[in-house]
């Protein structure tokens, strides 16, 4: 059986340094990691410039390299992609851990990098937060923080969350079975798709295929799923800004105080504003709630003065396609905070 140490092999953690506060330092063997993407990694049909500058940058990752060499590129839109990997490595150089960087992507006027080349990072933190020794299912549910998932309500009522990219790809090669068909977009017929549902009878199967990010999440309240997903925002949130807080999922926002909220997706976050300042949600909008959190600090001096003490409650929500788009970063700049680490 796989160690689960080794769990998400592909996203080059272990390449990554760390220094004596436990935070993740970039390294070269990194930098080259991520030129291997498929973004910049060469093709058959790349230039002489193109395969000399990749070649280039395996051998020195942090050289600079003048906009005006990618102008030497037959191929337009492989000039873009190196632009788009070198704006990335600097924004990842700027500061002297892989945290600090991350951070900063959501800061000043907004990200300006890929958000595929976001999501690896996101994947690489939260592989060094979940530790050696996470169970399945949070390391399942933590794949929602960095993996857009389509989510699909079944007759009995199941609510499931599979990886859609692998439904996708599941959809149009082939694949049937119990699950039904998760997917149809575009008035294209599509396959239906049979993925393995992951509980607690099967779990240790996740070590073996954490790479192939094919396991089906059950998502209803009460589902063990949820709650491991509570843990795992914990953990983030502790890893980042040093501190405590309880995580639980909650049905409804019962609460005549009620003086902090934080959308996980940008669908819940309208939805809560709404709710928030008493805008109608119509029934449609309503039904895209997945679920309810409700987050406490441990110790409440941690929170501005004003709300301390007070709950902070959370939600997720699918948008009109069924894709559930979690952003972690929102738990980390929008928290009601005395202080910022």
């Amino acid at each position: 059986m796989t160690p689960r140490s080794d769990f998400w092999v592909s996203c080059g953690y272990s390449l990554l340094g760390k220094n004596e506060e436990g935070h993740l330092i970039v390294t070269d063997a990194f930098l080259r990691h991520l030129l291997q993407r498929p973004e910049v990694a060469p093709i058959s049909t790349s230039c002489a410039f193109e395969l000399a500058m990749h070649e280039r940058l395996l051998l020195t990752p942090r050289c600079e390299i003048d906009a005006l060499a990618l102008s030497a590129f037959k191929d337009s839109d492989a000039a873009e992609n190196y632009a788009v990997w070198l704006r990335f490595r600097d924004r990842l150089l700027a500061f002297p851990t892989l945290e600090a960087s991350y951070l900063a992507l959501f800061q000043g006027e907004g990200v300006d990098v890929a958000p595929v080349l976001v999501h690896q990072i996101t994947q690489v933190l939260l592989r060094h937060v979940l530790g050696a020794d996470p169970t399945p299912l949070e390391a399942r549910s933590a794949e929602m923080l960095f993996r857009t998932q389509k989510i699909s309500v079944l007759e009995d009522g199941a609510v499931m969350a599979a990886d859609e990219e692998t439904v996708e790809r599941y959809a149009l090669s082939g694949g049937f079975g119990s699950i039904g068909e998760l997917l149809k977009e575009g008035g294209a017929p599509l396959r239906s798709v049979d993925l393995d549902v992951l509980g607690p009878e099967n779990a240790e199967v996740y070590w073996q295929r954490s790479d192939d990010f094919d396991l089906v999440l059950g998502l209803n309240h009460g589902h063990p799923a949820l709650d491991a997903l509570c843990r795992v925002l914990e953990l983030w949130i502790a890893h980042f800004l040093r501190l405590d807080v309880r995580i639980q999922t909650d049905r409804e926002i019962v609460d005549e105080h009620w003086v902090w909220h934080v959308g996980l997706d940008a669908q819940a976050s309208s939805i809560l504003n709404d709710l928030y300042t008493g805008l109608e949600v119509d029934e449609d909008r309503r039904q895209r709630l997945m679920c309810l959190f409700r987050l406490v600090f441990v110790n409440p001096s941690d929170m501005l003065a004003s709300v301390a003490g007070r709950p902070v409650y959370l939600a997720m929500a699918m948008d009109a396609q069924g894709r559930l788009k979690l952003k972690p970063q929102n738990l980390l700049l929008n928290l009601p905070l005395a202080r910022r680490s």
